[in-house]
């Protein structure tokens, strides 16, 4: 248990863990040779997790462009909405494997809106790779291609997750006990 800013965060992912983790990732994403691979970080709450994996591919060989998306589906509150595309990206996908880099797979309705997407636009493969997968809450057909750890349903906070935009800056995937 860690407290931070007067709340208890139970630990459930350690730094230690979630590093050992993006390397077995990093290995799996090179032995699949993507073509010509393009990686689409979705942020906000991917952001380190994303980081951390790329360089981690770096060190299994592989060196893609990155690219980053912001998309709307919570607003302000905790549970899916309306999916929307704040910030889109550069690249054209056309004929080009992508790699989805998201934080959690959680009900599948953004990840699969962004994956729709890609391939509407002429991408030749999309893969998706997620450091939690929360089964329990899937409310679509989709699934990870590299899943860090499934995640029990609980709101979890770290390592670029947040609630009310707090606690995004942990090294760790924590649950907040007690009122966030």
């Amino acid at each position: 248990m860690a407290v931070v800013r007067g709340k208890d965060i139970e630990v459930l992912y350690s730094a230690s863990m979630i590093a050992r983790r993006n390397l077995e990732l990093a290995k799996q994403v090179a032995e699949r040779e993507y073509d010509n691979l393009l990686v689409i970080s979705i942020l906000k709450g991917s952001f380190i997790f994303a980081a951390d994996l790329i360089r981690a591919m770096y060190d299994a060989g592989i060196s893609p462009e990155v690219e980053f998306m912001m998309i709307s589906s919570y607003g302000a509150g905790t549970t899916s909405g309306e999916i929307k595309v704040l910030r889109d990206i550069d690249n054209d996908v056309a004929g080009r494997d992508i790699l989805l880099i998201d934080d959690i797979l959680e009900s599948g309705k953004t990840l699969k809106f962004v994956r729709d997407l890609m391939l509407s636009r002429g991408a030749k493969s999309v893969s998706i790779a997620v450091l939690l997968d929360k089964r329990s809450r899937r409310q679509t057909d989709i699934e990870a291609d590299h899943v860090g750890f499934e995640c029990p349903d609980y709101f979890v906070v770290g390592y670029g997750m947040d609630v009310a935009h707090a606690f995004r800056e942990l090294p760790f995937v924590g649950v907040v006990r007690g009122d966030a």
